[in-house]
């Protein structure tokens, strides 16, 4: 059998058999062969001439072939030299006519390379419609909304409200009569699962059962609509089309995760936002006057399209691609238009043009991202996080105000510390020279750099002079240097350095040295070091204790240390010092660059009592009589930076800073949408070339077929938004209502769910489809109204089974004779093994979850390399819908239940039935987990036979109880098992510890294994994955 492909975006392909197309594609009578005595040019013709014809007779001038236009009446009648391709009432004179049934092959149309071809039904369907005058009528969807009046039929029992009237009348007139309600037990789940996702409790089953009211139903609704796992269910038809993600989606497919859109999303359906409003908070949330978080969040939408890190990538090329997936983003969620097939050329089909494309894009050219690298997370704190911080911010201004406030006190204070600072005076050196053959250059600013030779040890003698009269004490600088190993200060490979021993002389008097002190004294490798640290003191002892032990600064290379210690006695200073550096450690830790000061400051000097910053220290050498205010102002400003009688603000300052810094590094982020103070340029790109400039510049503005009042200024997304929820427009009602009744019936009244252009299927019930969308924007785009709407309908209340003759004439259900059966979504698959297992863990909202997955299945990850590491507790039991979404490496289970990656928008899933599903339910960790908690709820609480506790887990998993069939095989599989497993000790405890979850020991092994084969045969039945 032939097979259609279509394919919405990469990595998604639809199947569809011939049969059903044509079955979905034309109308009952025209299925057998029969044309209607009166033509539908928007149900006959424009599918045919969009199919065969508009390729290359459409919309798209570039492509267009004999300058004959069909999708106009103007084009198709327009006088081509003498003839016209339709001639209205005139078949016989029209040239479409003659060249649908030319013999030649040259002259017939469609070509016969072209692939198409039209059939003998199909040409006479022509004919007709041009004998019939040959009218044209504007596309379905872009006609405007209009709420019809719903049709007169007799059934009481059926109809249940207005849309059930349009149902019924499509039905009769199509020869056929609804089924007839499901049964109570039937209604709960399916309630439940399109509602919620979930499956109800065996007691919920029973209370409904039972409940006679004749509001039970409504009841049962309200409850689910008004259940917190409603918003969950909702979001995951939300995320495929907006394709949220929890990666970036191109080149190493980095982490870029945003969990507060996706509970914003839940929030938004669960709180019944009405549709209009979650438009413009998405589109332009930001922008709205006072933007509040929740809408900073939602603007989050403009930030869910895929980005690259990829080194090398062009900025220009992938601002041109963020643009173009934007643009087919917003189209099909709001529009179900391909608008995306417009990038390069005009649309073959519809109305659409290449600036339609970009104008459209022109609206998101305000927004602020990173073209090629890491996208910039913006903090969106809660309210109640962000009233914690504000309040301690105003607790800063007073203690700031205390260490800003000069006082008698810390003037005193001030006075004091000034008598006791220490003035430091760097020495001039005159000559310095290496024992073993170091090069010691003197620099400008009186430092000394060593460089060239590099020996094990070394000894430089260095003679200076300057010294201040009365000099008592002295400092080492030992500082870093570009030139150095890690900076220095050593020639060491690790930047360190050991003095040894440190000789003064004056003239030929050696100064003998004391009280020596270090900024830093190293203790690692201290084994041997008789000091048991690498100390001040050691270097200036004499070598008493070894001549390789000294001052030395690892691990804090790097910056500069001090080395400060004082004379022992007076001596002279008026001549040269002489300064002697030991250092014969040895593995060439020699210093690399240093500078040498001296002082006669009377009190006590350590490495304490360094020179104060220049500015101070000028301020310091000027006679307080002589100082300015300003002066004054800086020195006091700079002493209470560390004045003792202002230590305890400070500390209060300082701890009160840094829970501010804390709390605020713990705000949730998120990427927004922030606007460009000026919107990038943006011009139509020749057949999408984006390195081509040619093109004319576009503003904002959105296609020209559907129109958008005149504006002054430029278009900003938020007219965007106004626009697309505008009740003028005439797609988006009638696009959200489409997909609602779709989750409620299994397809679209108009189908597919993504193109409602010339390629799309018209609706089976167009009255329906425009009169939903009218209710929908007459009661404020009420999402939860609509659903209730369509779940309490007869239509959604019938059985989905019915009898041969209806099902053979309709297959696809399209005229709604029966509610359609379907296998569920992957995430509810997986929801609905954990719910029945008791496992789920049914918190909203957080970050996305790692449940188990095969080990090395991300080894083809790279830039970096990474590696799944399952969560633990329980995360591993939350919802599908927080999987942590990895685009090009989704979730094997996820995947092999048609789960879409997500790197386009996706309004349908594909529903599978390949041998893959059968081995995840069978064998993935979280199912075998499931089925075997599952098993020891079913030993503990379904009785003392084996005949209770099946029935037991039937009534669990399935809301009922087994067959006779059923159980004759699932009770030999129990006692087989049994057997098995108490023959096979090391099996049953595999079995029977399956998993995370905490083993129930008062259990037999080889009882939860056997019952876990059971749990596991019941988990994977068609029925317990589907929906009926």
């Amino acid at each position: 059998m032939a097979i259609f492909f279509r394919m919405p975006f990469d990595r998604q392909t639809c199947l569809v058999f011939a049969a059903a197309l044509v079955f979905s594609a034309w109308p009952s009578g025209l299925v057998a062969g029969e044309n209607p005595a009166k033509v539908d040019f928007a149900r006959d013709i424009r599918p045919l001439l969009s199919d065969k014809c508009f390729a290359c007779h459409g919309p798209d001038a570039k492509q267009r072939k004999a300058d004959l236009r069909l999708d106009t009446r103007e084009g198709a009648v327009a006088d081509l030299d003498g003839y016209s391709a339709v001639v209205p009432g005139k078949p016989s004179e029209s040239e479409l006519v003659a060249r649908i049934t030319a013999d030649d092959e040259d002259d017939r149309m469609p070509p016969p390379d072209s692939g198409k071809h039209l059939d003998d039904r199909q040409k006479e369907l022509l004919r007709q419609w041009i004998a019939q005058g040959a009218e044209y009528d504007l596309h379905w969807a872009y006609k405007p909304v209009t709420r019809p009046e719903p049709p007169s039929v007799n059934n009481g029992s059926f109809v249940r409200n207005d849309i059930d009237r349009f149902v019924l009348a499509t039905l009769r007139s199509k020869g056929h009569e609804p089924a007839g309600e499901g049964d109570r037990r039937t209604l709960i789940r399916r309630l439940s699962f399109d509602l919620t996702g979930l499956p109800p409790t065996w007691e919920q089953v029973q209370a409904f059962a039972t409940d006679r009211s004749p509001r039970a139903v409504e009841k049962l609704v309200d409850r689910l609509l008004a259940s917190p796992h409603y918003g969950e269910r909702m979001a995951v038809f939300w995320l495929d089309l907006v394709r949220y993600a929890d990666t970036m989606g191109y080149h190493s497919d980095n982490v870029q995760t945003k969990p507060l859109y996706r509970e914003y999303v839940i929030n938004a359906f669960n709180d019944n936002l009405a549709f209009d409003q979650f438009t413009r908070e998405q589109l332009a949330g930001d922008l709205m006057p006072g933007a509040t978080r929740r809408q900073r969040i939602a603007s989050g939408y403009n930030r869910l399209n895929m980005t690259t890190r990829e080194g090398g990538s062009q900025p220009k090329e992938y601002i041109a691609i963020y643009l173009g997936d934007r643009v087919r983003n917003v189209s099909g969620v709001w529009m179900a238009t391909t608008l995306g097939c417009t990038e390069c050329h005009d649309h073959k089909f519809d109305p659409f043009t290449s600036r339609d494309f970009y104008s459209l894009g022109a609206y998101f050219a305000d927004l602020e991202e990173t073209p090629v690298g890491p996208q910039k997370y913006k903090p969106l704190p809660t309210a109640a996080q962000q009233a914690e911080v504000d309040e301690l911010k105003k607790q800063l201004p007073t203690l700031e105000a205390v260490l800003n406030t000069q006082t008698p006190a810390l003037d005193a204070a001030l006075a004091k510390w000034e008598a006791a600072q220490v003035m430091w005076t760097v020495l001039e050196p005159s000559a310095a020279a290496a024992a073993n053959g170091t090069g010691l250059a003197i620099r400008d600013d009186r430092s000394i750099l060593a460089s060239g030779e590099l020996p094990d040890v070394d000894t430089y003698t260095v003679t200076l002079k300057g010294a201040p009269a009365g000099t008592r004490a002295f400092r080492i600088e030992a500082l870093p240097d570009d030139s150095l190993p890690k900076k220095g200060p050593g020639r060491a490979g690790n930047g360190n350095f050991v003095i040894t021993e440190v000789i003064v002389k004056a003239g030929d008097q050696i100064v003998p040295l004391q009280n020596a002190t270090a900024s830093f004294e190293q203790t690692l490798a201290n084994q041997n070091n008789p000091y048991k640290k690498w100390s001040a003191a050691s270097a200036i002892d004499g070598d008493a204790k070894g001549a390789s032990f000294g001052w030395a600064v690892l691990p804090k290379v790097g910056a500069a240390q001090r080395l400060v210690f004082e004379a022992a006695g007076e001596f002279n200073v008026e001549g040269e010092l002489t300064f002697i550096l030991k250092q014969t450690h040895g593995t060439q830790h020699t210093l690399g660059r240093f500078k040498i000061f001296a002082t006669a400051h009377a009190g006590t000097v350590s490495a304490d009592s360094a020179a104060p910053p220049k500015k101070i220290g000028d301020i310091l050498a000027i006679p307080l009589a002589k100082r300015s205010d300003g002066q004054k102002k800086t020195l006091a400003t700079h002493h209470r930076a560390f004045a003792p009688e202002l230590a305890a603000t400070r500390k209060e300052l300082a701890g009160l800073k840094e829970r501010v810094k804390r709390l605020e590094k713990a705000f949730p982020t998120s990427l927004i949408s922030v606007r460009l103070a000026k919107p990038r340029t943006v011009r139509i790109l020749p057949r999408g070339n984006w390195q081509d400039d040619s093109g004319p510049e576009v503003q904002p503005t959105v296609p020209a077929r559907l129109n958008l009042a005149n504006l002054e200024g430029r278009a900003s997304r938020s007219d965007l938004a106004d626009w697309v929820v505008s009740k003028e427009n005439p797609l988006t009602a009638r696009v959200m209502v489409n997909r609602l009744w779709a989750l409620c019936f299994g397809r679209g009244l108009a189908t597919p769910l993504d193109d409602f252009g010339a390629q799309g299927t018209p609706p089976t019930h167009p009255g329906l489809l425009d009169w939903l969308a009218a209710d929908f924007m007459d009661h404020g785009w009420d999402i939860k109204r609509t659903m209730k709407l369509l779940v309490t309908s007869g239509a959604y209340r019938q059985s989905s089974t019915t009898d041969a003759e209806t099902m053979a004439a309709d297959p696809l259900n399209m005229w709604l004779a029966r509610q359609g059966r379907w296998r569920l979504d992957a995430e509810m698959v997986r929801d609905n093994a954990l719910a029945v297992s008791g496992l789920l863990a049914k918190s909203i909202g957080g970050a996305s979850v790692k449940p188990y997955q095969p080990a090395g299945y991300w080894k083809h990850l790279n830039f970096p390399k990474r590696k799944w590491s399952h969560d633990s507790g329980t995360s591993q039991y939350r919802r599908g819908l927080y999987t942590f979404w990895c685009r090009t490496f989704l979730h094997p289970s996820m995947l092999a239940f048609d789960a879409p990656t997500r790197e386009g928008c996706t309004a349908e899933r594909t529903r599978s039935n390949i041998p893959q599903q059968a081995l995840v339910l069978l064998n993935d960790p979280t199912y075998v987990e499931a089925a075997r908690v599952f098993a020891e709820l079913i030993l503990r609480n379904g009785g003392d036979t084996d005949a209770k506790r099946l029935a037991w887990a039937f009534e669990r998993a399935l809301s009922r109880g087994a067959s006779a069939a059923e159980r004759d095989i699932l009770l030999r599989l129990a006692r087989e098992r049994t057997e098995h497993f108490a023959a096979n000790a090391g099996a049953a405890k595999a079995a029977a510890t399956a998993g995370e979850w905490p083993v129930t020991t008062a259990l037999k092994p080889e009882h939860v294994a056997a019952w876990t084969a059971v749990s596991r045969a019941i988990l994977n039945l068609y029925e317990t994955t589907s929906r009926f």
